[in-house]
């Protein structure tokens, strides 16, 4: 029998407006797990799609605008207000991108990016640089970007537009992030996880407390482990393990459906467990009947039987000699009859073949008037033999006398047979023709069994399961 994976449930009609509120709060809090897990890696996606939630989100990663590359923006947006101002060729918007450029080339050197592991960021700038103004190093691309006879000749509009659209993303992605006294990343998400934590505490003590009180014999700890997956719940760390708890609670209040997994991880794992076993099982049995036979286990068996174990008889029958009785009756009583006029054909064909190789049957032949006798006599003699030797069969199992000595001779030709068995070369070669046998059968059909056989027998069990529930 194959153990089956279960869920249990605790039905509580009265109770089930709380455990669904729980489960619903448990899944609240995995999705709040979920968002802090992917925040940093989706920080990007969440800066162009929802900036609000990043301004709410960064300090609690303990996210800040980088120094550096904040100040590069707020040069770029001073440079803008002041073009509007004074226009492109003044004094102090050419120092602006004066200041620019050096801000540019030292933004290459040193990279505030890898800080934020956007190292790729950074490379992008440098690209989209590159084929804005046909340059190939990113410093001379910078210089070239910002220089006033660069946006004097393709517009200043257009290419401060490419930068906000283009370049300013890129560069306002990066971040600085505080680093805590162990050394460790800023994290506050404790802040917003511990009310949730607190609930769940207390809740799983109290459900422990019940099911200690409905069970006297188990103790504390015995309880606590009836809800073992809870405890993932109250773990400050691994809290994407909180999966399973809240799969389990949805699932004890019908709030998801996880029968049809249920069942097939059920069926999964019966097969697998089922093809181990039985492969286990059958080439086991199978080695040690090729031990046996090997130590001569099966020779002395049947050479001594002095040697047996006594054999216990459920119903004081002995069910081998009454099968082949019973064989030997419905042979004789009723299949003979039914194949007689073959063996009355097969007997005249054998008699016909044999009178014609003798020279009186051929000159009879040739006797005018007797040419057919021959015929006639050879079907007579094949019926009457046939009909003879059913006959005869009926009375040998009718007949006492004939009984004992098919009795003698059974026993006769059983003692010469086994005196010839037990010659050393004889029981070498069957002991030699059985372990290959007994390996062959290990190889085509066990292992066969394993892989194609289990699937059937779990679809037959499965409607035999199905008939009795019903």
């Amino acid at each position: 029998m194959t153990s089956k994976i279960s869920i249990r449930k605790y039905p509580v009609p009265r109770n089930r407006w709380f455990e669904r509120l729980i489960a619903i709060l448990a899944l609240v809090n995995l999705c709040l797990v979920l968002f802090d897990l992917t925040y940093i890696p989706w920080r990007d996606f969440y800066l162009q799609v929802l900036p609000n939630v990043t301004q709410l989100y960064d300090p609690i990663k303990g996210i800040q605008p980088h120094p550096e590359t904040q100040n590069y923006l707020d040069k770029v947006t001073e440079l803008e207000e002041q073009v509007l101002q004074t226009g492109l060729q003044s004094p102090q918007a050419e120092s602006l991108l004066g200041e620019l450029r050096f801000l540019s080339h030292r933004m290459i050197e040193d990279n505030p990016f890898d800080v934020a592991n956007k190292s790729g960021t950074l490379a992008k700038i440098k690209n989209e640089i590159r084929l804005r103004t046909n340059e190939q190093s990113a410093r001379d691309a910078f210089t070239r970007f910002w220089s006033q006879a660069y946006l004097s000749q393709m517009g200043w509009q257009s290419e401060i537009n490419f930068f906000n659209y283009q370049i300013r993303p890129l560069i306002n992605s990066n971040y600085y992030r505080d680093i805590g006294r162990f050394g460790n990343f800023v994290n506050r998400f404790w802040l917003i996880d511990l009310p949730f934590v607190i609930i769940f505490a207390l809740e799983f003590l109290a459900r422990t407390f019940y099911i200690s009180r409905r069970n006297p014999s188990l103790n504390w700890l015995e309880a606590m482990l009836r809800r073992w997956y809870d405890l993932f719940l109250l773990l400050p760390f691994w809290r994407w393990l909180r999966v399973i708890p809240v799969t389990i609670r949805l699932y004890q209040a019908d709030l998801l459906n996880l029968e049809p997994l249920r069942s097939q991880i059920n069926h999964d794992f019966a097969v697998s467990f089922a093809e181990e076993i039985t492969e286990m099982v059958g080439i086991q049995v199978i080695d040690q009947m090729q031990d046996a036979i090997r130590q001569g286990d099966l020779a002395r068996w049947l050479f001594h039987p002095e040697t047996r174990k006594p054999y216990i008889q459920v119903n004081e029958t002995n069910e081998a000699k009454a099968i082949a009785t019973r064989l030997v009756n419905v042979s004789v009583y009723d299949v003979l009859p039914q194949v007689q006029p073959d063996i009355e054909a097969l007997m005249h064909h054998t008699i016909a073949s044999t009178l014609k190789e003798s020279p009186a049957y051929q000159q009879i032949q040739n006797i005018p008037g007797l040419n057919h006798l021959p015929n006639q006599l050879t079907e007579k003699l094949a019926h009457d033999l046939s009909q003879s030797i059913s006959n005869n069969l009926i009375m040998v199992l009718s007949d006492s006398v004939t009984a004992k000595l098919t009795s003698r001779l059974i026993t006769n030709f059983r003692d010469a047979l086994e005196m010839e068995l037990q010659k050393k070369h004889n029981v070498q070669e069957f002991q030699s023709l059985l372990i290959d046998m007994l390996e062959e059968i290990k190889i085509n059909y066990v292992k066969g069994i394993a892989s194609s056989g289990v699937e059937k027998i779990l679809e037959e069990a499965n409607q035999i399961h199905t008939i009795i529930h019903q």
